[in-house]
């Protein structure tokens, strides 16, 4: 999915109930063997690249906590025997630039087998390709845009750029549909869009629009903001204007609260809905009392109407952590087993972690197991087979699931 913050080069060791700070006084790299390893065994390392300070850092907290807590249970279980396994994670703040260079770096360090992330499709773009040169495997939980995993014209000749890339998470080309039939099937027919003009935002929109209007809808205004302005009040002029019945907005929580607030302030009083970018707590903590009636799309189903979700957050709020998985925090720990439950092969005889990386690349591409989202499998581009979603609608100052399904 998202775009911040300042990187940090401390390495810190995680251990069992150690919390860690969010935002200015956390280190960039938190490197831990959380859970039981040997004094012989060989040491692997996962990385993490997430924003872990600045406006996202909720969701990319718990993209790290939720790594973390998978690894550690390997380590506790013995899952790679003769190996314990480590997590570096390296702040991103969102931005491409340091994303590359937080790529760099772990493509740099000969322990490194496999990487979780990114949260932005757009600082996807950029670690992409030095994880592959280096041919370590990239898992995704949170990356949306289709191009990542089926090439610029991914609906008229799809072609996989990079057979190192994963993903846990459905994409924008299925989200941003089933948005638009959920709107349709509510009698909203005329639909005003705004987008922060990044990758995720745009291809949201794009998808969402492409649907809309083939099933009947009409989409009566399209606008963008910059992600960096506060005041969104000439925008909403000219939305106001061609009286919409909701606002599909392509972007994330930090700008998204703050447009549905000046949106009902100024007087237009229909829904803000967006995709899995608004869907955080902080979302309606920024629309405030006014964010009613809202709407998202979010991956997956909800973590507690499931058996292994439950154990999931279960587990996750044992280890004090310090930040919620949020809504990608299952996604990453799915994610980080994907990468485990290759290395149970490709590690099984290896002598080195850089010998094994192909093989955990060509593993997990094999990889057919029940994890916390769902059956966690791969197509032959990298994307997840599950596509399941679910539309939540701010009640009572918080999400509430309305409708789970998948696209028809």
């Amino acid at each position: 999915m998202t775009s911040r913050t300042f990187v940090r080069t401390s390495v810190a060791l995680v251990a069992v109930g150690l919390t860690m700070t969010a935002c200015g006084s956390r280190s960039e790299g938190g490197s831990g063997a959380t859970g039981g390893g040997e004094s012989g065994d060989k040491t692997a390392v996962i990385g993490v690249i997430a924003p872990l300070s600045g406006d996202l850092s909720a969701m990319g907290i718990g993209i790290q906590h939720s790594v973390e807590l998978a690894v550690k249970q390997a380590n506790d279980s013995k899952a790679i025997p003769g190996w314990t396994l480590k997590v570096e994670a390296k702040d991103d703040e969102a931005k491409t630039e340091t994303a590359k260079n937080a790529a760099t770096a772990l493509a740099g360090d000969n322990n490194v087998i496999g990487v979780v992330g990114t949260l932005n499709s757009s600082t996807a773009q950029n670690v992409q390709p030095v994880l592959a040169t280096a041919k370590i495997p990239m898992v995704s939980p949170a990356n949306t845009n289709p191009s990542l995993t089926r090439g610029a014209d991914f609906a008229n000749a799809p072609k996989r750029a990079y057979p190192n890339y994963f993903r846990t998470c459905t994409t924008d080309d299925v989200q941003g549909p089933f948005a638009a039939q959920y709107l349709l099937e509510k009698g909203i027919k005329q639909v005003a869009t705004v987008h922060d003009k990044k990758t995720y935002g745009q291809g949201l929109v794009e998808a969402f629009t492409k649907e809309f209007t083939a099933k009947g809808g009409q989409v009566v205004a399209a606008e963008t903001i910059n992600p960096d302005d506060a005041n969104y009040q000439n925008v909403l002029s000219a939305l106001s204007a061609k009286k919409p019945q909701a606002v599909y907005y392509g972007g994330e929580y930090p700008q998204g609260g703050p447009l549905s607030q000046q949106m009902k302030a100024g007087g237009l009083n229909v829904p803000l809905v967006g995709g899995d970018g608004l869907y955080n707590p902080k979302y309606v903590q920024l629309a405030g009392a006014t964010a009613t009636g809202d709407m998202t799309t979010s991956v997956g189903a909800p973590l507690d109407s499931l058996a292994k979700g439950k154990e999931f957050l279960d587990g996750y709020k044992a280890e004090k952590y310090d930040q919620e998985p949020g809504a990608y925090g299952a996604y990453a720990y799915d994610a980080a087993n994907a990468i485990i439950e290759a290395l149970k092969t490709s590690l099984k005889d290896a002598n080195s972690v850089q010998g094994a990386r192909q093989a955990t690349i060509d593993a997990i591409g094999k990889d057919d197991f029940e994890g916390v989202t769902g059956k966690v499998s791969f197509d032959e581009y990298g994307d997840s087979k599950t596509r399941l979603l679910t539309v939540y609608t701010v009640e009572g100052g918080d999400w509430k699931a309305t409708k789970t399904g998948e696209l028809k």
